[in-house]
């Protein structure tokens, strides 16, 4: 028994009680710096956080002139010191340059045996310089199968004695840089693997080491390097190196290597407000169906119709400048899948660029092929959240799909008021349980789930009433009083905002009998719609009946009492674009074939009327109509 006691102590002694603390020789020890901070007493040489002038933050602002969305302020610092040096994550905002950057090819796919496929080092090297880190895109991705795996590496440091990466240059064989400065030649060609591909082999030159740069020479540094497949731009904050490392020819895609200089933080988009005067316009973009090359024309009658993915771009561009939206809504099937978007990244970098380019905000939902591809769903919201102006989410992890999230549009006065409801939920792509006539590969599309239902119910209820027709501070101006003039005191009602809701494979209510209107008795159904097969799963968890029908705008019962969700807006099917009223609620379809053309939802009155129309590719206006509000069927 003493023995056993005795051994315990032992080990109690050992393992928690002796704690072992370093001397200053194990300090000043030479060893890998992936997590030392070099603290520098010179405000010059902190981070470099890029500059942003386009930031806005709700701040409350007791000067009538300033609006309380539109005040600027510094980004938030970011603490750079806390990123792994050792791990490719371009992403993140990294303001530690690069001291080597080298090429290697491999027979052996490198993410099954990376000590293989890297370049050689020790550990002193790894000290001094940084670890090599593998950018984890293959530069002979289009090559081939008998094209070796090519990919380039390069070392990351903090230590400010290191001269680091300033420039990069793509040149052929017996070409040299033009500009003086230290330049390094990688050996391995660029276009190693590639028959008859003529050699083309990266320069880079550094400049001088952290401790003497300035603020402006580091914010100049290069600071992560990425691969984009395509002729299309390349990721927020990153700029293409001239020529490609792969030449588009036929089938063949365009392979590009892309650079970020500093750290470019994307501009975050305002919080949604009303104008003044009380309006609010939505864009809806259905069904983009971008691909890695530049597309093909699907569902239109444009002829010549080549570069689809550019066209539409264009077409969304010149929407956007007519209609001037504060929201811009992309409702699913952003990538078009089908073995098309093989990199869905740098799909992603471009689907939202017309928004973007012009500074609106715009939030996403996923269609039935975003995720065909490969990347789930996880993945692409973390890469848009990282572009500019959006407001997209992932949502509750223990509802069913990926992009389950609540939008509020608030008043322009002070006090912010929640004046509308924008719902986005996750439709799925194809249901687990259907399976076509080989047996691997299911068919038929997914449906709204319980756990979204009792979500969308979980979300309904935690809004406050507020008394409509609305009452304002007295800063609103001339308007309002004429307004609270016009409104006797039997008219006003507790109630929530009104909510429009976003998915993209619509229900099947959207296909059941309309609405009538009880005046003229004629179908509350308006637009194009008949021309293909309807677009509903086949199974149905009850959303319609147990959420949208569910959830009223008051919880009084008495006369007038309406419900909450007045609108639902869906993708999916290119070629229909009808509204139809079911049970009181509208179900409207992006549409987009034709000759194209966008909805689009204006809301005013405060949030109180919605009206919707669609804008063709040749600026006609198409199927104007009132859904809400006065002036809408009863």
């Amino acid at each position: 028994m003493t023995t056993i006691v005795g051994f315990s102590l032992l080990l109690t002694w050992i393992f928690i009680l002796y704690q072992p603390s370093p001397g200053p020789g194990s300090i000043q020890k030479l060893g890998w710096q992936s997590w030392e901070v070099v603290s520098m007493s010179n405000d010059s040489q902190s981070p470099i956080q890029g500059n942003n002038t386009d930031l806005a933050i709700p701040v409350d602002s007791e000067t009538p002139d300033v609006n309380w969305w539109n005040v600027t302020l510094p980004e938030p610092q970011v603490d750079s010191s806390s990123f792994p040096l050792d791990v490719w994550a371009p992403l993140l905002p990294h303001s530690t340059g690069l001291s080597e950057i080298t090429v290697t090819q491999c027979r052996i796919n490198p993410s099954l045996a990376e000590e293989v496929c890297a370049p050689g080092s020790t550990s002193e090297e790894d000290a001094i310089k940084g670890k090599w880190v593998r950018v984890r895109r293959d530069l002979n991705l289009e090559g081939g199968y008998l094209s070796p795996y090519l990919n380039i590496y390069y070392r990351r440091t903090r230590r400010q004695d290191i001269n680091l990466v300033a420039d990069i240059q793509l040149l052929a064989d017996n070409d040299e840089p033009s500009t003086p400065g230290a330049w390094h030649k990688v050996n391995t060609s660029l276009r190693a693997g590639i028959f008859h591909a003529a050699p083309l082999y990266l320069w880079y030159r550094t400049g001088t080491t952290a401790g003497e740069m300035n603020a402006v020479e580091r914010s100049n540094i290069i600071t992560e390097l990425d691969v984009l497949y395509g002729e299309d731009v390349p990721w927020y904050g990153f700029e293409k190196l001239e020529p490609p490392t792969m030449p588009e020819k036929g089938k063949v895609e365009a392979t590009w290597l892309t650079y970020r200089r500093g750290v470019k933080p994307p501009p975050r988009a305002p919080p949604l407000h009303f104008s003044r005067s009380g309006k609010f316009k939505i864009m809806q973009v259905a069904d983009l169906h971008y691909s890695v090359s530049q597309g093909f024309c699907r569902d239109t009658d444009r002829k010549p119709c080549q570069h689809s993915d550019n066209l539409t771009t264009t077409l969304v561009g010149k929407a956007l400048e007519a209609e001037r939206p504060d929201l811009v809504v992309f409702t699913g099937d952003q990538l078009n899948g089908q073995g098309t978007t093989w990199d869905p990244k740098s799909v992603l970098a471009k689907f939202a660029k017309a928004a973007t380019d012009r500074k609106v905000p715009w939030a996403s939902i996923f269609g039935n092929h975003d995720e065909e591809d490969g990347m789930p769903r996880e993945e692409q919201i973390t890469l848009m959240k990282a572009l500019p102006y959006n407001l997209v989410d992932r949502g509750p992890k223990d509802v069913s799909g990926v992009s389950n999230y609540v939008l509020k549009v608030l008043s322009a006065d002070p006090s912010k008021t929640h004046l509308l409801t924008l719902y986005f939920l996750d439709s799925g792509a194809y249901a687990k349980g259907y399976w076509d006539f080989f047996g691997f590969i299911p068919t038929e599309y997914d449906w709204i789930r319980e756990s979204q239902t009792n979500w969308f119910l979980q979300q309904s209820s935690m809004f406050f009433h507020r008394e409509i027709p609305i009452r304002t501070p007295n800063d609103l101006g001339h308007a309002w009083k004429v307004r609270q003039e016009q409104i006797t005191p039997d008219t006003r009602r507790l109630a929530k905002p009104n909510a429009l809701m976003f998915f993209h494979i619509p229900l099947q209510e959207a296909y059941t009998k309309a609405d009538s209107d009880p005046g003229t008795h004629i179908a509350l159904d308006v637009g194009i719609h008949g021309q293909e097969p309807p677009g509903n799963a086949k199974g149905n968890a009850g959303f319609y009946e147990n959420g949208v029908l569910k959830a009223m705008e008051s919880e009084h019962i008495g006369k007038g009492n309406a419900l909450e969700v007045k609108v639902i807006g869906n993708g999916h099917c290119h070629i229909t674009e009808n509204c139809r009223r079911v049970k009181g609620i509208w179900n409207c379809f992006g549409g987009g074939g034709f000759d194209r053309r966008f909805r689009i939802y204006e809301i005013s009155d405060y949030g109180e009327t919605i009206r919707t129309y669609k804008r063709t590719e040749k600026d006609e206006i198409v199927d104007d109509m009132i859904l809400a509000g006065k002036g809408a069927p009863l």
